[in-house]
């Protein structure tokens, strides 16, 4: 049998680490020099976008980035443009769900006990064209983020990217359901060409760390993370996550509330008012980034460097 060098020496010699842990604090920075920026997930549709927005404005909150879950496919054109108006007009950048996941769908393999993985994803051709149309459709109402779970989708924007048919100012925001958790599989999707990252939740700092070492790609980060995706709340590590993972997306989420996908008016009461309280947690971080000297790392607003894909609605 041929002798082969042993597990660390072979990750050497790929310039990998071997073993997790903090090392320097990271060097990376966004476009605009900052080395953090805020999130706000879970934001269902106009209305809650305005409540949000309108939250961050009364609790003096800087406010850089909302996602959305549901999906484009349950927004109608003119939610689309009014949401992409709404950004426009706040200086934020607005991200919205791709696809027709298979947890929406008749199956059964995202409800077995290890079928879990699936439940983003979508399934065949059908469901990736669908995914496709969704981004065209989003773009075409001036959004300029798309949020993807799905590795074939990824592969897709890469391919239609390198050959000029991929919308040059889309940006693809990838989701916590992903799942890469670890530094060569997150730089492994960092090198399709996507703007950000969510890393698992339950990532340790110095896992994190070791992350940044390896790419440059922004994180994002839950600092308080749904119950669906572990409940985990971890404000006393804000300033490592800042410090060692930069540049970062900070994600306020909710833990004991209840999953709101997919949403409409039905939710839409509820929806505003967990919106209002992500943003309340998100000055609970903001404040205690500022009392350990870290609010000066924060991007200012309004961002002027296009790494923030604020809408660009049509006129």
């Amino acid at each position: 049998m041929t002798a082969f060098p042993d597990a660390r020496d072979l990750l050497a010699r790929l310039n990998l680490p071997a073993d997790d842990g903090l090392g320097e604090p990271s060097p990376h920075r966004f476009r605009d020099g900052g080395a953090w920026r805020i999130e706000i997930p879970s934001v269902e549709g106009p209305r809650v976008l305005e409540a949000v927005l309108e939250e961050a404005r009364r609790l003096d909150c800087p406010v850089h980035r909302v996602s959305q879950g549901s999906g484009v496919q349950l927004l109608t054109d003119a939610e689309i443009r009014e949401m992409a108006r709404i950004g426009r007009d706040a200086g934020v950048e607005v991200s919205l769900f791709l696809g027709p996941r298979a947890g929406f769908e008749p199956g059964a393999m995202h409800l077995a006990p290890n079928g879990g993985v699936v439940r983003p994803r979508l399934r065949g051709m059908s469901a990736v064209r669908a995914a496709l149309d969704d981004a065209l459709r989003a773009y075409a109402g001036g959004i300029r983020s798309v949020l993807v779970a799905d590795d074939g989708m990824l592969v897709l924007a890469q391919q239609l990217r390198a050959a000029g048919l991929w919308p040059p100012d889309l940006h693809i925001k990838v989701s916590v359901m992903m799942g890469a958790a670890n530094p060569i599989a997150v730089r492994h999707w960092a090198d399709t060409g996507i703007a950000t990252y969510n890393v698992p939740t339950d990532l340790s700092l110095e896992q994190l760390a070791t992350i940044r070492r390896i790419t440059t790609v922004p994180l994002d980060i839950y600092v308080e993370a749904p119950d669906d995706v572990g409940g985990f709340v971890r404000y006393a590590e804000l300033a490592g996550f800042v410090q060692y993972a930069a540049p970062v997306y900070l994600k306020f989420g909710l833990r004991n509330a209840p999953n709101i996908y997919p949403s409409g008016l039905q939710w839409e009461a509820q929806a505003i008012q967990m919106g209002r309280e992500r943003v309340h947690r998100a000055r609970v971080g903001y404040e205690a980034l500022c009392r350990a000297g870290l609010g000066e790392r924060m991007s200012p607003l309004p961002v002027r460097t296009d790494d923030l894909a604020i809408p660009r609605p049509p006129a």
